[in-house]
């Protein structure tokens, strides 16, 4: 867990350029000074911010950890101890020097049945010890097969890499993608021919033959995370026959003590440097990245006061065009009625001119039938 995790203590120097380089790991040799032994130092890059994409998040690099400290087998690497600063989490690994199986046959060409069986035999091993632990590689391929040392009679092969790797609790189903595309099953669905077509050793087979004999040239396969540990060591010193005087001798180890001692605190203070500035990056990044949430949250309210203040303005263009055809229609009703005013009152009049000459009608009948009813 988090809290078994150390800080980063000057036991350990540096021995040589990086071994190996991965998205966001970097392998070195180094050499406990206490001790002389050697050891890989797998560098991997702390993730800031969760929202970003540089760097391994903690839970991941927990993960590979915990893992790694319950494996203890002879064909799979080994973790001995950890530490951690700023901007990194070391892991201190077992130096395994030979390079890769893949290499090695290559350059071997062929291997006998009982080279091969041996080969086979401690590459199962380990994974059925991974498999008893319920522990599950996800990204077992060639470049992730080493050997420990090639020059030896009987190589020991060392299962390296476990980046991705995930402990299975009993009785989960675990569903997900990982590992290397060109060394992904493809063979669930098909049937038994294709299944069979589509082994590496038969479509190797096949390769060979369409090629007529000519040699493949050989690709490197990018995992999905860290291509690590393909470590060359070379080593030499040659015996110390030069000094005859023994004073002089003894002046020479003092004056090349004194040297080491200036060395080893000119490293120091580069070390304190080097972690000022990554103390000094990851603040600028941490302000960085605040900043690009700020500026992100600026932008999104701009664009919400904008698209606000569009419709806004679109409503009010609205309203006015509305209010403009409502005075159309006021004014045209206006104009209606003041016509069907006047022909009310025209009307009017013809009406009472009507009733006028009905009442006068009725009076001229009315006389009419008194002067028929006096005689």
């Amino acid at each position: 867990s988090v809290k078994l995790f150390r800080f980063l203590q000057i036991i350990f120097e540096r021995q040589g350029p990086e071994k190996g380089t991965g998205q966001f790991a970097i392998v070195r040799k180094c050499k406990d000074k206490s001790s002389g032994s050697e050891y890989a130092a797998k560098l991997i890059k702390k993730r800031r911010l969760s929202s970003s994409r540089r760097g391994v998040s903690r839970e991941e690099i927990e993960r590979e950890v915990n893992i790694l400290r319950e494996i203890q087998h002879s064909n799979i690497i080994t973790l001995h101890d950890i530490f951690e600063n700023k901007t990194d989490v070391i892991l201190i690994l077992e130096l395994v020097s030979g390079g890769e199986l893949f290499d090695f046959l290559a350059e071997k060409e062929s291997l006998t049945e009982e080279e091969a069986t041996q080969f086979l035999k401690q590459i199962l091993d380990g994974v059925h010890y991974l498999h008893s632990k319920r522990i599950a590689h996800f990204d077992l391929k060639p470049e992730n097969i080493m050997l420990l040392d090639k020059n030896v009679p009987n190589p020991r092969i060392k299962l390296i890499d476990f980046g991705i790797a995930h402990q299975i609790k009993a009785g989960n189903e675990f569903k997900n993608i990982f590992g290397t595309p060109e060394f992904s099953c493809v063979l669930r669905n098909m049937t038994r021919h294709a299944a069979l077509l589509n082994t590496p050793v038969i479509k190797r087979r096949n390769v060979r033959q369409e090629e007529s004999g000519k040699k493949p040239e050989r690709r490197r396969l990018k995992t999905t995370r860290l291509k690590e540990y393909t470590i060359k060591s070379h080593s030499s010193m040659p015996p110390n026959n030069t000094y005859v005087n023994f004073e002089r001798f003894s002046q020479v180890l003092e004056e090349i003590a004194a040297a080491e001692e200036g060395l080893r605190d000119l490293e120091q203070n580069q070390r304190s440097c080097r972690e000022d500035v990554a103390a000094l990056l990851s603040i600028y990044e941490e302000k960085e990245g605040w900043y690009k949430e700020e500026n992100q949250s600026i932008a999104s309210d701009l664009g919400h006061i904008r698209q606000e203040l569009q419709r806004t303005q679109a409503q009010r263009r609205q309203s006015q065009e509305d209010a403009r055809a409502t005075m159309l229609a006021a004014n045209a009703l206006k104009r209606k009625f003041g016509r069907l005013e006047n022909r009310y009152e025209v009307l009017a009049e013809q009406v009472a001119s009507e009733v006028r000459w009905v009442e006068e009608l009725v009076k001229g009948i009315e006389k009419e039938k008194d002067s028929l009813v006096m005689p």
